[in-house]
């Protein structure tokens, strides 16, 4: 009978640490993961190349010689800061429902731009560069600078178009 109630003692025992570990499972929640923040100089990298999508494609839409070598330039810009986004941190498609970065000059995406409307856009891209040096790596601030430079002297050049 000893045997017995040895094997009784070891079961009951067993169960009872088994009950108490699926307690203390089912009374702890676990914490949720939490998604380290965005760095924000690739948040800014990432902004920039929308732009800088959104501009090549407004230059290429016009399909004019005269300025092609604008729209080559940003194609130059867009290769520079995709080229210091991190592999990691790669663009995600945007969405259909997705609302664009900036507006299209033209009012409508898709809509052919007129010199005008690539006038426009220059200038206002060249005013917002400084406002994003803030933060940003002296590296990537010299970027930033140079292509507002640029963009600066586009708009000045297109306004001769006019």
């Amino acid at each position: 009978m000893r045997s017995l109630s040895r094997r009784a003692l070891l079961r009951g025992g067993a169960l009872g640490v088994a009950a108490v570990a699926v307690a203390g499972c089912a009374a702890e929640e676990p914490e949720p993961l939490r998604a380290e923040p965005p760095d924000p100089e690739t948040v800014l990298l990432r902004q920039l190349i929308a732009g800088k999508e959104q501009t090549v494609a407004l230059y290429a839409s016009t399909a004019s010689a005269k300025l092609a070598p604008f729209g080559k330039r940003h194609e130059a810009h867009l290769a520079e800061l995709r080229r210091r986004l991190p592999p990691e941190a790669t663009p995600a498609p945007a969405s259909p429902g997705a609302p664009s970065p900036s507006p299209s000059p033209s009012g409508s995406p898709g809509a052919k731009a007129s010199v005008r409307s690539l006038q426009r856009l220059e200038q206002r891209a060249a005013a917002l560069r400084p406002r994003q040096l803030d933060g940003a790596s002296p590296a990537l601030a010299q970027l930033i600078a140079s292509i507002g430079a640029c963009e600066a002297a586009h708009a000045v050049a297109l306004s001769r178009l006019l």
